[in-house]
């Protein structure tokens, strides 16, 4: 009996399954139909198209339709016609909106999916290629939508799927819309500029190799190569990549600044300054490459200054080297641009830290003889000529903003060190309404 129960519900099953197979297939043909009556009478049969979209989606939930070759050209036929549809609404009424953002991808992916189906008949590869041909355009223009509204992630995809179109049609002796060999090289650098806007990087990194290994004379190609590199952790590549541009576009400022940006998120200061000089030679009138400049040094000094391992004779000719550096070149960025907080806040905390040098001595000044006593006395006062010197760029500083906490802060400690406390409590409050998430009305120093 049981043999019996067990024999029956094998042939149940086989009825079930086929039944299914040829209820997917039954499906996608009258899928196929429904586009069909679409077709023949767009105004008149207007919902069919919905309705064949409906039905192809629900008959490829099958693993029988997926099979079928016929079915993905269903599909493919489906959503371009209902992309060419609407974008040609858009040309009349821009405001008009697309029913399926990514109907251009999904259109290319179900050709592609006809075309490299081993079973597909000979004619059904021959419409899959047609079908490609025509969505490669829509693919194009939909990236080039989706990249104006900052959709990056979606742009790539769409502008890498021109490119695998392309692929195919020329694999089948078709025509491709990027025929051209400029306009190939261009949808290959959009693409991967594409990718690397959407944070794709490893996605991005094959497209700018491929034209960099066609040896461009693009600027660009090697800039773009050098950030991938760069965020995906291969700083031995990134060098190469910006040594290389750097040799090949000399005249080129933007490889440059690539490096200085690059030296200064390296720390690698002592590299920097050549660079900066380079580029102040090609844009002597930028104000923000002097200060850069003078960042450096100054960096450099207070590096130097911190040192333990060298005596403060062993240091003295390095450190008067890079502070006199850093000074002619704050002078010349707030020669050009007199107003600005940072260059003032900058020039003055490097004048300030000059003073360390000065109290140094004075902690080791001896006052059990007369002759200390004295250099004490001459060393104190030299320190209140300097600092002042420093309150200049502070006091300009604290009245373009007197709300910056650095500069406040600047100001406390300046005063602290020479002994003025009616200025020490004054700037302490303010800088104590700062903290709290206040701001002072007005500054204390007038421009």
């Amino acid at each position: 009996m049981k043999k019996v129960i067990y024999a029956l519900l094998g042939i149940l099953l086989s009825i079930g399954t086929a039944q299914a197979q040829e209820d997917a297939a039954k499906l996608a043909k009258s899928a196929g139909k429904s586009l069909a009556a679409y077709n023949q009478d767009p105004s008149g049969n207007s919902s069919k198209l919905a309705e064949a979209k409906t039905k192809i989606d629900q008959a490829l939930e099958a693993p029988e339709a997926q099979a079928l070759a016929s079915a993905w050209l269903i599909k493919g036929d489906v959503y371009s016609t209902r992309l060419q549809n609407e974008m040609a609404m858009q040309s009349v009424n821009p405001n008009a909106k697309l029913s399926g953002e990514d109907d251009a991808l999904v259109a290319f992916n179900a050709y592609k999916m006809a075309y490299e189906n081993p079973e597909a008949k000979k004619y059904e590869k021959g419409q899959a290629i047609d079908g490609i041909g025509v969505t490669q355009s829509l693919l194009i223009n939909i990236g080039v939508g989706k990249y104006n509204a900052k959709d990056y992630d979606n742009a790539f995809l769409s502008f890498k799927a021109s490119l695998e179109a392309h692929d195919l049609l020329k694999a089948a002796n078709k025509k491709s819309v990027l025929d051209d060999p400029k306009e190939y090289n261009d949808q290959i650098f959009f693409t991967a500029f594409l990718g690397s806007l959407a944070k794709r990087y490893s996605d991005a990194l094959p497209f700018y190799e491929t034209l960099y290994n066609k040896g461009t004379d693009s600027i660009a190609v090697y800039e773009g190569l050098f950030n991938i590199r760069t965020e995906l952790k291969d700083e031995a590549g990134a060098l190469k990549i910006l040594q290389e541009g750097r040799k090949k576009f000399p005249e080129e400022s933007s490889l440059l600044f690539a490096e200085i940006n690059y030296f200064i998120s390296k720390g690698r200061l002592s590299e920097l300054t050549g660079s900066l000089e380079q580029a102040i030679k090609k844009e002597p009138d930028n104000a923000s490459l002097y200060r850069a400049l003078g960042d450096i040094y100054n960096n450099l000094f207070t590096v130097l200054l911190e040192d333990s391992t060298q005596t403060n004779v062993q240091k003295a000719p390095k450190i008067k080297e890079y502070a006199d550096a850093a000074k002619k070149n704050f002078k010349i960025a707030l020669e050009k641009e007199p107003n600005n907080l940072d260059f003032n806040y900058s020039f003055g905390a490097l004048l300030y830290n000059e003073t360390n040098l000065i109290a140094q001595e004075m902690n080791a000044t001896s006052f059990s003889t007369a002759a200390g006593q004295k250099r004490y006395k001459e060393l104190k006062t030299q320190m209140a000529v300097d600092v002042d010197e420093a309150l200049k760029y502070f006091r300009k500083a604290e009245s373009l903003d007197p709300n910056d906490p650095n500069v406040l802060a600047a100001l406390v400690q300046a005063y602290s060190r020479i002994e003025d406390d009616a200025l020490y409590m004054e700037f302490k409050k303010r800088i104590e309404v700062v903290k709290k998430g206040g701001t002072n009305s007005s500054s204390y120093f007038k421009n």
